[in-house]
């Protein structure tokens, strides 16, 4: 039987949490904000090491020429970039010009291209899910909504500029926000039932 180590740090971590949200005390607060700043750094560590992985990764395979060559030069420079730009003698970590030129001129353009990309591909899916005849009611109301959250958004002057910003903050803050936190505490309650199972020892055969 494996031991749910990690299970019980969870559930353990998000108790923690839990009675820092509802119960007033400072040294539950103390606590509570060192189980983040744990949680943090080892999240900090671990994209350390997926970028170090990264890097190792297209190093490997350029020098057995297994990509092209160009795509992993660009992966290793704009890794080395980054890091000399925040790590430099002198520098201010993320807070620096160097690093936020390099991000305001190179990722913000690549991540607007990305998005304009994913908004051409929605189009011709969306388009393919109408054209279906399967599942073509739950695509028409997907595709309507998508639809009406775009004109809602739409930037106009005027007294129906006005409104339509009106209307689209309600609806983000209202029905969109709530069927979020649904999503939000749906996926909590299953996270919690599945460390319980774990720590339980329940499985599929027990059940």
């Amino acid at each position: 039987m494996r031991r749910p180590t990690f299970a019980v740090l969870v559930v353990v971590v998000g108790i923690l949490l839990l009675a820092d949200f509802l119960v007033v005390n400072a040294s539950l607060s103390d606590l509570a904000m060192l189980a983040v700043d744990g949680a943090i750094l080892v999240a900090a560590g671990a994209a350390l090491a997926g970028i170090v992985a990264l890097v190792w990764r297209r190093g490997s395979d350029l020098w057995r020429r297994r990509v092209d060559p160009v795509a992993a030069l660009l992966v290793i420079g704009g890794a080395a970039a980054m890091l000399v730009a925040g790590l430099r003698p002198g520098a201010s970590g993320v807070g620096d010009p160097a690093v936020t030129w390099l991000i305001a001129a190179l990722l913000v353009p690549l991540g607007a291209t990305l998005f304009g990309l994913l908004f051409v591909t929605t189009l011709g899916a969306a388009r393919r899910s109408l054209d279906g005849r399967a599942g073509a009611r739950d695509a028409v109301l997907l595709v309507g909504a998508a639809l009406l959250a775009l004109l809602l958004l739409v930037p106009l002057g005027g007294p129906a500029g006005a409104w339509l910003s009106e209307a689209g903050t309600w609806a983000l803050s209202v029905p969109i926000a709530a069927v979020f936190r649904g999503l939000l505490i749906g996926i909590a309650i299953a996270a919690a039932l599945f460390a319980a199972r774990t720590l339980l020892g329940i499985g599929p055969t027990d059940e």
